[in-house]
């Protein structure tokens, strides 16, 4: 019997070790999940945020003693968050890398928990501004909570999780936003309760954030030992697209590296996200022209609840549909951003505040279906250094354009136009985008079939080949 050199022996050793880390990693994957999951909710289930604009413009805050209430929620205020936003995101991302997410995430938790504080007790214009840049902090550590599972979970769960942390987000926003409807239109309570019922339960979120364990390893600022790690685990097994670098100055290599196969889900993410944001900032906006909150019974929390119940829903099952999204997934960003269009326009066009609040309901539930589909394709298919890199990137992208259609059309510096109108220019916004998806879509679904067809046909031909040489040995 043949005896192991001692060298095979520390080979064998060393492979079983590796094994051994490997199979506990994935056996521990739903730990960090379950945790992140209870943040997300905690942290979303915002009962006070689809009576926002309500209550900014009634009597709590006095905004209307200073200036025209609507139009300083709409032309200054909701502005300042968006260049606030724009400031805070590049350093915000590079500090999440550096301090290893969990402590962004804690922040962020943190700043929620300032953000009701000030909507509670600190009333008045120059209040609220600060309460604007407040919630930048809070939008800009959102690379945090995205990227942080992506850090500490082997790849092979990456589409389960994704599909888990955005239907865990969702359903606290639905649940959060159904108990706002219900106490309010049933328990007649006040918006200031409201806001301080969603206090207790924000502050739930930042407690939990001390739960989740901290990722081993930076993905740019990295020691010696942790880029030696970093590369025996990688040669370990495949985690995606390899755009690791030996440090801070190939970042732009990075970049090109991980973009180059991934850049229509990049470009649409970043496309639509920009509308998106802006319709949801200014869709309660929207509710109160067509039906103003201060006479009338408003439904913002039971249409909020509806379409993210819809949108949760949507989410979870992206992580157990078995679609060839290589072949269809650019048709499907292009069909569904054209029902979005068509949803804005309804909002826009109608005089019904039920066809507005339909129109919204399909809307989101169509960005939520696609962003949670287009973050699993991305993630999937890089490593964890690459998708934070992309994420960061896109999300960028998108609060530029955000930024540029704020600076236009919004600030009351320049154009400062109505509510109406901005659905129509963000309406036109994403009948572009869908166009394009159509057109790229249909071109990268014909193009890969006709593929598979030539594929196939020469598999058949070689199985024909080989039948007749058999054949003819036979005789």
């Amino acid at each position: 019997m043949d005896v192991a050199s001692p060298t095979q022996q520390a080979a064998k050793a060393v492979r079983q070790t590796w094994r051994r880390r490997a199979a506990l990693k994935s056996s521990t994957w739903a730990y960090p999940t379950t945790v992140l999951c209870l943040y997300g909710f905690f942290a979303n289930c915002r009962v006070a945020e689809p009576f926002l604009t309500p209550y900014l413009i009634g009597p709590h805050k006095n905004i209307s003693e200073e200036h025209h209430a609507p139009r300083s929620v709409t032309n200054y205020l909701f502005p300042i968050w968006t260049y606030s936003y724009l400031a805070f995101l590049f350093p915000v991302f590079l500090l999440t890398d550096f301090l290893r997410h969990k402590p962004l995430i804690t922040v962020q938790g943190l700043f929620l928990v300032t953000n009701y504080l000030l909507l509670c007790f600190a009333p008045g214009l120059l209040a609220m501004t600060v309460l604007q840049v407040n919630y930048a902090v809070v939008t800009s550590t959102e690379v945090a909570y995205f990227s942080y599972i992506y850090s500490i979970i082997p790849v092979e769960h990456y589409q389960r999780a994704t599909g888990y942390l955005r239907s865990a987000m969702l359903t606290g926003y639905t649940f959060g936003a159904g108990l706002g409807q219900v106490l309010i239109s049933v328990a007649g309570v006040d918006y200031l309760y409201i806001n301080a019922i969603t206090l207790g339960i924000v502050s739930m979120a930042f407690l939990i954030s001390f739960w989740l364990p901290m990722p081993q390893r930076s993905m740019f600022f990295k020691g010696k030992n942790a880029a030696a790690v970093g590369s025996q685990s990688q040669q370990e097994g495949p985690v995606g697209a390899d755009c690791s670098g030996s440090g801070n100055e190939e970042m732009d290599i990075y970049i090109v590296k991980c973009c180059r196969h991934l850049i229509y889900w990049s470009l649409w993410w970043a496309l639509a996200t920009a509308g998106y944001v802006q319709v949801f900032n200014y869709i309660q906006l929207m509710w109160d022209h067509i039906e103003p909150s201060a006479t009338s019974t408003i439904y913002n929390g039971g249409v909020e609840a509806a379409c993210s119940l819809v949108g949760a829903a949507a989410a979870f099952s992206v992580g157990h549909i078995k679609v060839t999204w290589a072949v269809w997934g650019e048709l499907a960003l292009g069909l569904f951003s054209a029902v979005g269009t068509g949803a804005i326009f309804l909002m826009v066009l109608t005089s019904s505040i039920w066809a507005c609040y339909a129109g919204y309901v399909i809307f989101k539930s169509c960005y939520m279906f696609l962003i949670t589909i287009t973050a699993f394709q991305i993630a999937s298919n890089l490593s964890m250094e690459c998708y934070a890199l992309t994420f960061g990137i896109n999300t960028f992208v998108a609060l530029s354009l955000q930024t540029i259609m704020t600076g236009i059309f919004v600030d009351e510096a320049a154009l400062g136009l109505d509510i109406v109108t901005q659905f129509i220019i963000y309406g036109s916004y994403y009948a572009v985008i869908s166009v394009l998806f159509l057109i790229r879509g249909t071109y990268t679904a014909c193009v890969r079939q006709q593929h598979h067809s030539e594929q196939t046909g020469m598999k058949d031909q070689e199985h024909e080949t080989g039948v007749e040489v058999i054949s003819a040995e036979h005789f």
